[in-house]
């Protein structure tokens, strides 16, 4: 974390802000022989942003009968600092876990920060940067969901589609082509799962989106052209997809993860949505770079 948050700075791709306790922030940084000078550190015993953190931490958790002495406990813990320095608008957004357990950030970021409005589910989704380009020649696809939502329904399979859509054009600049996943290609096999991906295509067209989407679709008739001319040959995404929504959270997670693994692709993420501000998550086994590359998507998430 500190070497990602001195290079955020000497390169200015964001101000980055550590929160914690200055002086153990400050020794870990001299031990590391990690130059910290240019970077901000708000240490939540003494900052000035401590009453407004507070406030927000009183309001996010407002009715939830948490004692006053709690209350300060949680404000001196940085996870719960930082998130309150995203609700109170004196940061744009957070990165945490890498020294915390997934459960634990995503908990925090949804006590403090909550739902955006209209979400039907927090969700996430992995941008995964390949090592040779699929044969429409994308070279970055999103998976969703891979890390939230163990078994979504067809309205928040929907909405982490319409989400992740809209982040992978955000994030790559390239149009997204949604194919929700299944084991079966139109109609190629009946199962109440098939069932629930073919209704989250319908609910997605519903919402009129502004990129092409179809369902349901396995996983080669949504990349591989040969296949799809077979399986699926008047469809607006077969063969050239290269957003990929799983039915659920076992297929996303596997997933991902077979692709990182054996084909050598980087794994950016899970990058969080569906929050009212922009946090997002770091696996405990992070790199620096890992670090900065969270960092940036959620300064462009901001």
């Amino acid at each position: 974390m500190l070497a990602a948050a001195a290079r955020l700075a000497e390169q200015g791709i964001v101000e980055p802000v550590l929160a914690g306790p200055r002086e153990a922030i400050e020794a870990a940084a001299r031990s590391f022989g990690v130059d910290i000078s240019n970077v901000s550190v708000e240490d939540p015993a003494i900052s000035p942003a401590r009453d407004a953190c507070r406030r927000a931490l009183e309001e996010a958790l407002a009715g939830k009968s948490v004692p006053a002495g709690e209350l300060e406990q949680r404000i001196d813990d940085p996870m719960y600092f930082a998130a309150a320095m995203v609700r109170s608008g004196q940061v744009d957004g957070s990165v945490a876990g890498a020294t915390h357990a997934t459960p634990d950030t995503l908990r925090v970021a949804l006590r403090v920060l909550g739902p955006a409005p209209g979400a039907k589910v927090v969700s996430s989704f992995f941008l995964m940067g390949l090592r040779e380009p699929t044969p429409s020649g994308d070279d970055i696809l999103a998976f969703a969901d891979c890390g939230m939502v163990p078994y979504p329904s067809s309205e928040e399979l929907a909405d982490i589609a319409w989400r992740t859509a809209t982040h992978y054009l955000r994030l790559t600049g390239a149009e997204p082509r949604v194919a929700l996943l299944s084991f079966s290609t139109r109609a190629s096999a009946t199962h109440e799962a098939v069932a629930l991906v073919r209704d989250a295509r319908d609910r997605l067209h519903a919402m009129n989106p502004d990129f092409a989407c179809d369902g349901e679709l396995q996983v080669d008739a949504a990349l591989i052209p040969e296949v799809a001319a077979a399986k699926a040959p008047d469809s607006p995404v077969a063969g050239k997809a290269n957003v990929l929504i799983f039915p659920n959270l076992d297929a996303g997670n596997i997933g991902y993860k077979l692709v990182e693994r054996l084909a050598g692709a980087q794994a950016v993420g899970p990058i969080l949505q569906g929050l009212a501000r922009p946090a997002n998550d770091l696996s405990r086994g992070c790199t620096a770079d890992d670090v900065v590359l969270a960092a940036v998507v959620t300064a462009i998430q901001a």
